[in-house]
């Protein structure tokens, strides 16, 4: 598949987001099925939205954070959570989030989110510790 200059954006957004290791496991695991939805959310996802610069890195985050708590979608949530992290978000501010999730999503998926994110941060704590 040919990569477009919106593809090659998008993978650098998506790598500066969600770390080199991350995308390129994504991109490599690909196969004949996915690959066109990999390279779709590359290019729409990450090239144009992430790309346009009207909203900050962060503030995206702290957005797909709510948001992804409203649609219970644990595993990007989860993907997003350490995204937030490496954009700067503080646990604080996570907290804040999903504490503003509960009121206006409910209770139970709030509680589902902070489980969520709990398990990340503590991975994420443990990854800086070791390095």
């Amino acid at each position: 598949m040919e990569h477009n200059e919106r593809f090659e954006k998008g993978f650098a957004n998506r790598k500066m987001v969600l770390g080199d290791t991350h995308v390129e496991k994504s991109w490599a695991n690909a196969d004949d099925f996915n690959r066109p939805m990999q390279q779709f959310v590359t290019e729409a996802c990450w090239g144009d939205i992430w790309g346009d610069e009207t909203l900050q890195f962060k503030t995206r985050s702290l957005l797909n954070l709510g948001m992804l708590t409203a649609m219970s979608q644990h595993h990007e949530l989860a993907v997003h959570v350490r995204g937030a992290l490496r954009n700067g978000v503080t646990k604080e501010e996570i907290r804040a989030v999903l504490m503003h999730a509960a009121i206006y999503c409910g209770v139970p998926l709030a509680l589902a989110a902070f489980r969520v994110a709990s398990d990340v941060m503590r991975a994420w704590e443990a990854e800086i510790a070791a390095s």
